[in-house]
C-alpha cells in the first residue's frame, strides 16, 4: 500500500499522506513519496492547484515518524539528501512552488505536521484538529520551517507561546490566531478544500501564480524591493494570453478561458 495517495481531478490533485495507523507520521519511504508527489505536481502544467490531507479522522501529520527517520537521517548509511534538501514533507525548505497549495486538516496537525501546513498557502481545519510545534519539550526544536514561517503566520509574541512553551492548540483558538483560515464540520473538510481549490481555478492561473510569488518573496524584502519585484511579475504578465482573455472576457461580459499562457 502506498504511503502518499497522488489524485489528480481536473486541474486539482489532491496529496493524501496515507498512514493512518501511524499518525501519518513521516518515515523514510513517506519522505521520498512526498517529494515525488510534490515535485509532479509542481511540473505537470495541466495541476494547478494542491490539496494536502492525512488519511483517517485522527491525524492530518503527527510530524516525522522518529523511530525510523533518526536512523534514516543520522545512523550508519544515512540518506539525508531528499530530507535536506526539501525539508520535511517535501515541501518546508528548498522546493519553491507558485501554485496554491491547501492543507484540509483533519485531525492532528502537530510538529513535522504542522510545518507541511505552514507551508501551504491556506489552512481549512475540522472542529477536532489540534496544532502545535511540541518539539521543546524533547530537548529539540522545530526545524523544518516552524521558527521560521510560524512568526510570519500570527503575531511574534503567539508564535513565541507556542514554540518556547510547546502549547497545542485547538481549532477554535487556531483560527482565533489567525494561524488557520476556515473550521468547517469534518464532513465538509475536503468539500471545503475542493471548492476553494476549484474558485482559484477560475482566476488566471498566472496571475495567481505571480500573487503568490510576489507575496511571499516580498516578505523577506524591504518595501522599495517587493514593489520592484511586484512592477516585475506585474510587467511579465502583460504579453500572456491569459492577460489578453481576462480583460477581453470582462469586456464581453462572459466568462474568461483561461490556459495558463
Amino acid at each position: 500500500m502506498s504511503t502518499v495517495l497522488y489524485e489528480q481531478a481536473g486541474k486539482i490533485v489532491t496529496i493524501t499522506i496515507n498512514r493512518p495507523d501511524a499518525m501519518n507520521a513521516i518515515d523514510p519511504e513517506t519522505q521520498d513519496a512526498l517529494v515525488g508527489a510534490w515535485m509532479r505536481f509542481r511540473e505537470d502544467d495541466g495541476a494547478w492547484v494542491a490539496v494536502l490531507t492525512g488519511a483517517g479522522e485522527k491525524s492530518f501529520c503527527a510530524g516525522a515518524d522518529l523511530k525510523k527517520m533518526i536512523p534514516a537521517s543520522f545512523g550508519k548509511g544515512a540518506r539525508r539528501r531528499d530530507h535536506e534538501s526539501y525539508g520535511l514533507g517535501g515541501i518546508t525548505r528548498g522546493l519553491e512552488i507558485w501554485k496554491p497549495m491547501i492543507a484540509a486538516i483533519n485531525g492532528h496537525c502537530l510538529a513535522g505536521g504542522m510545518e507541511q501546513a505552514l507551508a501551504c498557502d491556506i489552512r481549512i481545519a475540522a472542529p477536532h484538529a489540534t496544532f502545535g510545534l511540541p518539539e521543546v519539550r524533547w530537548g529539540i526544536f522545530p526545524g523544518a520551517g516552524g521558527t521560521q514561517r510560524l512568526p510570519r503566520a500570527v503575531p511574534l509574541a503567539k508564535a513565541m507561546e507556542i514554540i518556547l512553551m510547546a502549547k497545542t492548540l485547538t481549532a477554535e483558538e487556531a483560527l482565533a490566531a489567525g494561524l488557520i483560515n476556515a473550521v468547517v464540520p469534518a464532513a465538509e473538510l475536503m468539500p471545503t478544500a475542493r471548492r476553494w481549490a476549484e474558485s482559484i481555478c477560475e482566476k488566471g492561473p498566472l496571475a495567481v501564480r505571480a500573487a503568490k510569488e510576489a507575496i511571499l518573496r516580498g516578505l523577506t524584502m524591504p518595501l522599495a524591493d517587493g514593489l520592484r519585484l511586484e512592477a516585475f511579475l506585474s510587467g511579465t504578465l502583460r504579453g500572456t494570453e491569459d492577460a489578453v482573455e481576462g480583460p477581453r472576457a470582462f469586456a464581453e461580459k462572459r466568462k474568461p478561458n483561461f490556459q495558463a499562457r
